[in-house]
């Protein structure tokens, strides 16, 4: 089974999962702010997809952080700032189980998924 992490109310993850219950593709999501689980699972996503990959730069929560906290960011500075704040993690995560996607766009979901 799929698995799709992310956080509910985020345009992208909805965008994702309208995407994949189009193309009747079944899913399991779990929210990771709500369930906890993203810092058990950010060492393998990292190993997966690259800690910068996962990283959301871009975001609200990236622009809240202090200056230190942004400063010499390393692969386990960051893998810590996305433990403490599951928001700073790219959505969607979607692990089918032998491949990691980060991130959502119609046309790398149809290519990696079909």
């Amino acid at each position: 089974m799929i698995k799709l992490f992310g956080i509910k109310n985020c345009d992208t993850m909805k965008k994702a999962m309208t995407w994949l219950s189009g193309q009747g593709i079944a899913y399991e999501f779990i929210d990771y702010k709500k369930a906890g689980v993203a810092e058990a699972n950010l060492p393998e996503w990292a190993a997966k997809a690259g800690w910068q990959k996962l990283l959301n730069t871009r975001g609200l929560m990236w622009k809240k952080l202090s200056e230190a906290e942004r400063a010499d960011v390393d692969e386990a500075k960051a893998l810590a700032l996305m433990a403490q704040y599951p928001a700073l993690i790219k959505r969607p995560v979607l692990d089918t189980g032998s491949r990691l996607i980060v991130g959502f766009t119609p046309e790398t979901y149809a290519e990696q998924l079909q």
